[in-house]
């Protein structure tokens, strides 16, 4: 999942009006200092790793256990495919972009700046849903943890303290983030210790059929991957260190491929010990909330207090680095006149946040009450699918086209790498629900007829907005 680090420091930031600038990175809001090159390969790959969480896997481990009828680990073997073309991709545009690292920058460099408005505007679900699935997840395991209280009065607790702790401009300082980090690796050095003493002992057939049984099917296994997609948001982070690398048009592609690798395989191997530690994904007490039954089996009250925690941790530091995000790309936008100024434009004069973004993402958020776990995991979805084909398609434009590098092997890495990036992302486009699609598209005519009316029929040229993954 796509977790904001919102206490990475990016360096001294001039000029602006905020108490608390480290949660700016990707923001162009004004005069910045010359930002100092000390990171290298190690420490890129680690901050990446880091912005995906590790226990991502386990946000939807129910869900898409059951759409894939107990194949989890293979439907991500399949999400890892396309996320590594892709990968590729984002490297490929640092190279020429070193200083930007969204979609939205990449589109709008390759085909001009109405599609990749309406990119931005669609890698806004991420930004909006991202608040509310970390939600959903506190509301779902909490209940689960203490079963007298109601999931609701989880999510509305949790709603008022971070959308509080944002108007106020708490921090999330980076060194907690990484012992939050430390502290879910440490969890699932533990789980997978415990795996390999309980596995099956007569059977080598259970070792494989997470992988590929007979009752297996593609499409099924392409719907899971569609929603997995959401456990691989972040790899990208990395492009939005390329002015603080030592090498960044070397390191920052490596970092990014590394990230992705990695990371998959972490999820391939946690999903993997999951299904053989509890094969009978059918009997979930609770599909939302199945790495509980997991946790139990594997050891018993200890491991689901000690997986509780750390996985509530990390998800409320996600929640408010993600909601402190998208408040702060609201104001960015309202300041540029992309939204309405008096309702996204402003800060308070004393407390130096965006109140009234803040405030208006925290009652959003409250959709959260109504909404499942598995729509929003899917939209997502929607709009990562969406962005990360704009960013395979901006690859072919930029080299083969603009820069004309169509000769030789530049067909192979300018051609053929991304243009599979662009079909298998795609093909997982289409593997996510109806549902889904209707939100979706719904959202993008709200989006194009925004468009229309900010540029008067395109007519006018229109205001520059950024923002970051």
């Amino acid at each position: 999942m796509n977790r904001d680090l919102g206490g990475v420091i990016h360096g001294e930031v001039e000029a602006v009006p905020y108490a608390d600038p480290t949660r700016l990175s990707g923001i162009n809001f004004g005069k910045q200092t010359k930002l100092r090159r000390v990171l290298g390969l190690p420490s890129l790959v680690f901050f990446g790793l880091a912005y995906m969480v590790p226990l991502a896997v386990f946000d939807t481990y129910g869900i898409v256990t059951e759409v894939t009828f107990g194949h989890l680990p293979a439907a991500y073997v399949l999400t890892l495919a396309a996320m590594f073309f892709t990968a590729y991709s984002y490297g490929r545009m640092v190279e020429i972009l070193p200083a930007a690292g969204s979609a939205y920058s990449y589109s709008r460099h390759a085909f001009g700046a109405n599609t990749g408005f309406i990119v931005g505007w669609t890698l806004l679900l991420d930004y909006i849903f991202l608040p509310m699935l970390n939600y959903i997840l506190i509301g779902i395991y909490m209940s689960e943890y203490f079963p007298s209280i109601d999931a609701s009065w989880w999510i509305i607790g949790a709603i008022l303290i971070v959308t509080g702790l944002n108007i106020l401009g708490i921090k999330v300082v980076s060194r907690i983030n990484f012992v939050i980090i430390g502290f879910q690796f440490i969890f699932l050095a533990f789980f997978l210790t415990l795996f390999f003493t309980s596995m099956d002992s007569d059977g080598a057939a259970s070792l494989i059929a997470p992988f590929y049984s007979d009752n297996m099917r593609m499409g099924a296994i392409v719907s899971g991957s569609a929603i997995l997609c959401l456990s691989f948001l972040g790899f990208d982070a990395v492009s939005t260190l390329s002015e603080e690398a030592r090498e960044p048009r070397r390191d920052i592609p490596r970092a990014i491929m590394l990230c992705t690798v990695s990371g998959g395989l972490i999820f391939i191997l946690a999903a993997w010990a999951g299904h053989i530690v509890y094969p009978d994904w059918q009997s979930f007490t609770n599909p939302d909330a199945a790495a509980v039954d997991v946790m139990s089996k594997a050891g018993g009250a200890f491991l689901v207090s000690f997986f509780t925690a750390a996985y509530m941790t990390g998800t409320f530091a996600s929640t408010m680095a993600a909601q402190a995000s998208v408040s702060r790309i609201l104001y960015a936008m309202g300041r540029d006149r992309v939204l309405p100024y008096g309702l996204f434009g402003t800060i308070h004069k004393t407390l130096g946040t965006p109140v009234r973004a803040t405030v208006i993402v925290g009652i959003i958020s409250l959709i959260a009450l109504r909404i499942d776990l598995e729509l929003a995991a899917s939209m997502i979805s929607f709009g990562a699918l969406a962005a990360f084909s704009f960013v395979n398609l901006s690859v072919i434009k930029i080299y083969m086209f603009d820069m004309n590098k169509r000769q030789g092997k530049n067909l192979f890495y300018y051609g053929l790498l991304p243009g599979v990036g662009f079909l298998l992302t795609v093909w997982l486009w289409t593997g996510l629900s109806s549902t889904t699609f209707t939100v979706g598209i719904i959202w993008l005519i709200v989006g194009f007829t925004y468009l229309l009316y900010l540029t008067g029929m395109f007519k006018q040229q229109l205001p520059q907005f950024e923002i970051t993954e």
